[in-house]
């Protein structure tokens, strides 16, 4: 029988990098800023989606990168320079002709833990407002993703993989207790939906969220909200960035999250005579 032993309480870091077109720089920009959250005491530390690469269909061809490749190989020694489990945001991945959306995770030893291929793609059009089809060059992922820390068990989403509670619950079902969604939410839905989506998966699953997104570049073809954020199991915000280029800070109680599932639990009076989720494909 193998046992985990989980610490109960530990620091995360979310880093809402500013992204230019200079991937050099992107790569120098994230490997400083995770040092930082590193010394500033960070177990874990979160990258904003496409965080090498300027985040457009124009874009994702000429910076996709194979894994493992340039991107990667900065992540995995900033993680291991730093004794940290670092969620790589995301970068465009390219593997068998076809391209990706894709987030490499790396433990405190530089080791590749789990690749997180966006399940979901971002198609969508808000006539007069936005109009945006990922679709058109990215191929979406097929598994779930999960990975083990001294801490507690990490779900991973990108972006519009958080609209879809399904995946949330899944993850929470199988013990997940932080859910991690790297996320370039836009100036139309980020202001509707970012924060409240956010705080939907955490009270429907009792358990803390983070998203990462890039700072707010008015200039970009592709304008990110910001606020990148973690939420706790109660639907609070416990900590939020502006729309410009920070690391943010929270504490992750686990001891405060079993108080929560137990005055209101949930877990177990969930009626699994008359519903249920279940995954289809293992991660």
């Amino acid at each position: 029988i193998e046992y985990i032993f989980y610490i109960q309480k530990f620091s995360l870091a979310v880093v809402q990098l500013r992204v230019s077109k200079i991937k050099a720089d992107n790569l120098g920009r994230a490997q400083k800023l995770v040092k930082e959250a590193a010394g500033q005491g960070a177990k874990v530390v979160v990258l904003p989606e496409c965080f090498n690469s300027p985040y457009g269909t124009g874009f994702f061809a000429e910076y996709a990168e194979k894994i493992p490749g340039e991107s990667t190989r900065v992540l995995s020694e900033a993680a291991r320079d730093c004794g940290v489990y670092l969620v790589g945001g995301s970068i465009p991945e390219k593997d068998g002709g076809k391209l990706y959306n894709t987030c490499s995770v790396f433990g405190p030893d530089g080791k590749l833990l789990v690749k997180h291929r966006k399940i979901h793609l971002f198609d969508i059009d808000v006539p007069g407002k936005i109009r945006f089809q990922e679709s058109e060059t990215l191929s979406p992922g097929n598994r779930l993703s999960m990975f083990e820390t001294p801490f507690c068990k990490v779900g991973v989403g990108i972006c519009y993989d958080i609209r879809f509670a399904e995946l949330a619950h899944i993850y929470a079902k199988k013990g997940c207790q932080l859910l991690v969604y790297p996320g370039a939410f836009n100036m139309t839905t980020g202001p509707a939906h970012w924060e409240l989506l956010q705080r939907g998966r955490a009270v429907d699953n009792q358990v803390y969220v983070a998203t990462a997104s890039p700072a707010r570049d008015e200039s970009a073809s592709y304008v990110a909200w910001g606020h990148s954020s973690v939420v706790n199991p109660w639907g609070e915000v416990i900590s939020k960035a502006g729309p410009e280029e920070s690391v943010v800070y929270a504490d992750i109680d686990l001891q405060y999250l079993a108080d929560v599932r137990q005055q209101i639990p949930i877990t177990t009076q969930r009626r699994n005579d008359l519903y249920s989720v279940n995954s289809v494909q293992e991660g």
